[in-house]
């Protein structure tokens, strides 16, 4: 009997790639934020932790570009019409966010409220995950979104209710929003072994 092996298409694989640099980013942002209310032992332990994450991300990244010539181009019309639409949406969710920050910050500097910075930020930044949840079909998103939302929302109400110290408050943002970005950089190493594991070597034939 035939075992029929399963292909994985190449831009999959990049796509994690591509992710996992993003995710580096993001998580050395959001865990520098945190570090800022951080000082002595507990400062430099915070920045090893998410700095051993990030150099993993980086890593994982490099070996899943470097091995991306393995895969297949597997796409038809069809497949490709749909990776134009969905690089479209892509754009206008990352451009929505970008200029939905914008108006955040300046909203709430406006209002009086710098101290709602980094919240307004992280709010944002956790509803986008809702449109990107939808678009990819990815379940992680929407537990990502309603995390990071909370994380943002409570954040703010602490910040109006002064019920924390504002370096508590960044602090308690930062880890949270960089544990998200973590937990997003996990999924897709995850994501990329298994493309490579269902995937054999010899597809490389097909390739070249």
């Amino acid at each position: 009997m035939e075992i029929k092996s399963h292909k994985t298409p190449r831009i999959a694989i990049l796509s994690v790639a591509t992710g996992l640099l993003l995710m580096a980013v993001f998580t050395t942002m959001w865990a520098g934020v945190a570090s800022s209310s951080l000082t002595g032992t507990g400062k430099w332990i915070e920045i090893g932790f998410f700095a051993v994450l990030v150099i993993a991300f980086i890593s994982s990244s490099v070996y899943f570009f470097s091995v991306s010539k393995r895969f297949p181009v597997l796409s038809n019309d069809a497949d490709k019409n749909r990776g134009k639409k969905d690089e479209m949406w892509f754009g206008i969710i990352f451009g929505g966010e970008g200029l939905g920050i914008f108006i955040a910050v300046n909203l709430v500097i406006n209002l009086g409220h710098p101290d709602l910075v980094i919240p307004a930020i992280a709010l944002v930044v956790g509803l986008h995950f809702y449109p990107m949840a939808k678009l990819f079909k990815r379940t992680l998103d929407y537990y990502i979104a309603t995390w990071s939302t909370i994380i943002a929302i409570c954040g703010i109400v602490f910040t109006l209710n002064k019920s924390m110290a504002p370096a508590h408050i960044t602090l308690f943002v930062g880890m949270g929003m960089a544990f998200s970005t973590t937990c997003y950089g996990l999924y897709m190493i995850r994501a990329g072994i298994k493309y490579i594991r269902r995937t054999p070597i010899d597809v490389q034939s097909a390739v070249l």
